[in-house]
């Protein structure tokens, strides 16, 4: 208790330093030097006031900020709405994809843990395929599937399948031997035994590439989104970048950290879950 305490102090010690930088770096020029002087008495509040810094200051977002809590799902028009809709479009698409590809890499991880000839006759395949950009598909499937959202899913889709499948295959193979033994031993059925004693075994492994692979497509929906326009957080802060309002950007760069820590925390509170019940 004393730790985390003495970690949460040093956090908000560190957010203070941060925060006082900023608010000094946004300071209107010639404010501070202007407002003792007596040239200031002479020219007016014009000179006190100084060129102010296009950056906001903390004080800015933290008015912009509340803006959007206020009214984070309005709907105004294809380019006007609430952050909250914009996270929502965000989070279905990552939630579609990132689904899509655990029914297919936690089965096809199995056999290739299970089985060394189906390892040797994928492995070319996963190691042609895994380093290729998930933005490298997105010209490919907008031209095929014809439509920017399903494109933006199946972006994620391929992001998160690597991680996935490789740690659950990882995991299988790395069975006990003396558990697979004694289940063989006891006539245990391929099924039974897969659900039994190797999903229990692996499934820490398992939960470890899902966690990993949910951070990488949140990452990667954020510049899918930028690129197909429309709706999402992606294209929030892009269009907001066009409309030079640098609070919104600001905002928005906010919850995508919001939101990214949410979703890690929600697996790695799974992950424990999964390891203490082992």
């Amino acid at each position: 208790m004393r730790s985390r305490l003495l970690a949460g102090t040093l956090s908000l010690l560190l957010l203070g330093i941060l925060v006082g930088a900023w608010h000094l770096a946004t300071l209107p020029k010639g404010a501070v030097a202007a407002a003792d002087s007596e040239y200031a008495k002479l020219v007016g509040a014009q000179a006190a006031v100084g060129s102010k810094s296009a950056f906001p200051s903390p004080a800015d977002l933290g008015q912009k900020l509340l803006e959007h809590v206020r009214d984070p799902f309005y709907d105004r028009g294809p380019n006007d709405k609430g952050i909250g809709v914009q996270l929502a479009y965000s989070i279905l698409r990552v939630l579609l994809g990132f689904s899509l590809a655990a029914l297919v890499a936690i089965p096809v991880g199995f056999l290739i843990g299970m089985s060394p000839l189906v390892y040797r006759a994928l492995d070319p395949f996963i190691q042609v395929l895994k380093p290729i950009s998930p933005l490298a598909w997105m010209p490919l499937a907008l031209f095929t599937l014809k439509d920017s959202n399903v494109s933006a899913v199946f972006v994620i889709f391929v992001c998160s399948i690597w991680p996935m499948l490789i740690n659950t295959a990882f995991g299988v193979a790395s069975v006990r031997r003396e558990w697979l033994n004694v289940a063989r031993t006891l006539e245990v059925s391929p099924v039974r035994k897969a659900f039994m004693v190797i999903l229990p075994a692996a499934a820490p492994t398992i939960m470890t590439g899902m966690r990993i692979s949910v951070g990488i497509a949140w990452l990667v929906i954020v510049a899918a989104e930028m690129l197909v326009g429309g709706t999402g957080i992606g294209y929030f802060v892009w269009n907001e970048w066009n409309n030079l309002s640098i609070a919104n950007i600001l905002s928005g760069i906010l919850a995508i950290g919001l939101v990214g820590m949410a979703l890690d925390f929600f697996f790695s509170r799974l992950q424990k879950a999964v390891t203490y019940a082992e």
